[in-house]
């Protein structure tokens, strides 16, 4: 069992930056692949960036590539999601979830969200 809560959203101007947190609990989270979901009113929940459980593997979502960077501590039991340059588009609520793959059914633990609101 794995429990995630997410931190660190916010209201920012285009190209501010925000710095997402995801706190888990639970034994199994340094062997776990974690991912990072994003879900905008109206639009389904789509992945945004992925890391291996050691961390050394990584993936984007095209439309985050350059701009977001995804990392882990294994100690602290924590992910983390720097944005950078963001956009109005980023706008969302952002979700955390232990698994692996680009698609929600490949994660079995989800967090709340935080939201992330971009400002034009």
């Amino acid at each position: 069992q794995v429990q995630l809560v997410e931190s660190g959203g916010g209201l920012v101007q285009t190209g501010g930056s925000l710095r997402l947190s995801c706190a888990a609990s639970g034994r199994t989270f340094s062997s776990s692949g974690m991912g990072w979901f994003r879900q905008a009113p109206g639009k389904e929940r789509e992945f945004v960036a992925r890391i291996s459980s050691g961390g050394f593997t990584k993936y984007y979502a095209d439309s985050v590539k350059g701009r977001f960077t995804i990392s882990r501590d294994n100690a602290k039991n924590t992910v983390y999601l720097q944005m950078r340059e963001l956009k109005p588009e980023d706008t969302a609520l952002y979700y955390c979830a232990a698994g692996w793959g680009e698609v929600t059914t490949g994660y079995n633990y989800w967090g709340q969200g935080t939201q992330v609101t971009v400002s034009s």
